[in-house]
């Protein structure tokens, strides 16, 4: 009985380790699959294009930047379609510099790609914007490339806008691409600094691209118009009042060097200051004289008026416009002279008048630049032509001023002598703060 009985107990346990083999062997295989199954899905996961464009509304003091940066490297012929949008909004009394960008590189991948980028301004804001959009296409790709700008200034602070739009275009690319860069509004000081926009390739591109390819590429720049006054009285803060109250918030004050008895206040460095502390450029203007003839004049009036300018600290580069009033003979050996002589100086020549049609100061001018053709590209004109009368900055004209054909005609005195504040009323192309005098 005692063999039997052992026996019987071995067959038991041999029984028992073929169902604990079996047993590992399905839990093995399910843990197996399970696995394969989890790296599956991640692969699947993060085989998917993604576009990211971060959207920043600044309404206090604030240093932001905005990237977008759309990196595509697969070797794959799906379809990509990306859309980039940044919108900034700036309001009330904000101090913002802002960065925005938008990146794109993509190859060997049909693409269609919408980069849009969007800044609103407006009350007393004061801006920096600094805009880029990039694109990189590379390898073999068909598709669609439309970049867009807008900057909408409506407000009375500074701006300044430097825009920057790149696409390089490699090898075997057949893309069509529309670049649009737009600013509009005509009360702010804006220093807008013209967008670049490179398109280049290399070697068989060029080939391709003739046959195949149209590249249409459009950048447009609306011209800023900057509300401003001039005056013959001193600045002082009951005159800043005065004209805030009356009229609105001048971004250029025009003002004369030296004292003119029983004509014009001279401006000074405390001036200066003043203007600067209201965020202003300063224009200045020269009117010591009543007699617009003669070579060697215009090259002593235009001496007086840089020693003028440099008693004050006048930067380099500032213009400096020779006030030639209705009733003074002139000829073109003055305007000759003035250009000479201011040229030659560290700063640059500018000529205030009234340039109306057939004016004896339009013909002068004429025969000046018919003379020398360079005094036409580089003397800066300030036109009192026409005169349609004096008007708050709200209610300012659009900007149709009176000048030479071809000349830089940056200003225009559109309304003289208002009844309160002793003021002229103005509208500046905005490239002219380029040779103003800026805080």
């Amino acid at each position: 009985m005692v063999a039997i009985q052992h026996i019987v107990i071995k067959r038991t346990k041999g029984r028992c380790d073929t169902m604990d083999w079996k047993k590992y062997l399905i839990i093995a295989t399910s843990a197996f699959l399970i696995i394969l199954l989890g790296i599956g899905a991640f692969l699947y996961s993060n085989s998917k294009p993604t576009a990211v464009a971060d959207s920043t509304d600044a309404t206090g003091n604030v240093s932001t930047e905005n990237q977008s940066d759309q990196q595509n490297a697969e070797q794959t012929s799906a379809n990509l379609s990306v859309t980039n949008n940044i919108q900034n909004n700036v309001s009330g009394e904000a101090k913002a510099d802002i960065e925005s960008s938008i990146k794109n590189e993509v190859d060997n991948q049909d693409a269609d790609i919408q980069n849009s980028l969007t800044n609103s301004i407006s009350d007393q804001a004061e801006v920096t914007l600094t805009n880029k959009l990039e694109s990189l296409l590379n390898g073999t790709l068909t598709g669609s490339l439309n970049n867009s700008i807008n900057n909408e200034v409506n407000g009375n602070g500074q701006t300044k806008i430097e825009n920057n739009l790149i696409n390089n275009i490699q090898l075997h690319v057949n893309v069509d691409v529309i670049n649009d860069i737009t600013t509009t509004g005509k009360e702010p000081s804006q220093e807008a600094t013209d967008s670049s926009n490179e398109n280049s390739s290399e070697e068989e591109q060029a080939s391709e691209e003739e046959a195949t390819n149209e590249n249409n590429n459009s950048s447009e720049e609306k011209p800023v118009y900057i509300w401003g006054i001039d005056s013959a009285s001193e600045t002082t803060e009951e005159f800043y009042q005065c004209v805030n109250e009356n009229f609105g918030n001048p971004k250029i004050v025009a003002r004369y060097l030296g004292h003119n008895e029983g004509v014009s206040a001279g401006l000074t460095s405390a001036q200066i200051d003043l203007i600067h502390e209201n965020d202003a450029d300063v224009l200045l203007i020269h009117n010591g004289f009543n007699d617009a003839t003669g070579y060697d004049n215009g090259v002593n009036e235009a001496k007086e008026a840089i020693d003028l300018a440099n008693e004050l600290g006048t930067p380099d580069g500032v213009a400096i416009f020779a006030d030639i009033e209705p009733t003074y003979p002139v000829d073109a050996a003055f305007i000759e002279g003035w250009y000479d002589e201011m040229n030659a100086s560290n700063f640059e020549p500018g000529i205030y008048g009234v340039f109306d049609s057939g004016s004896e100061l339009v013909n002068t001018f004429n025969q000046a630049s018919k003379n020398k053709q360079e005094i036409k590209d580089n003397t800066f004109i300030w036109s009192a032509s026409p005169s349609i009368g004096v008007t708050t900055e709200e209610n300012a004209p659009d900007f149709d001023v009176d000048a030479p054909e071809g000349s830089l005609a940056y200003g225009w005195q559109y309304g003289i002598d208002a009844e309160t504040c002793n003021i002229d009323t103005n509208l500046f192309n905005s490239k002219l703060t380029d040779v103003l005098w800026s805080p």
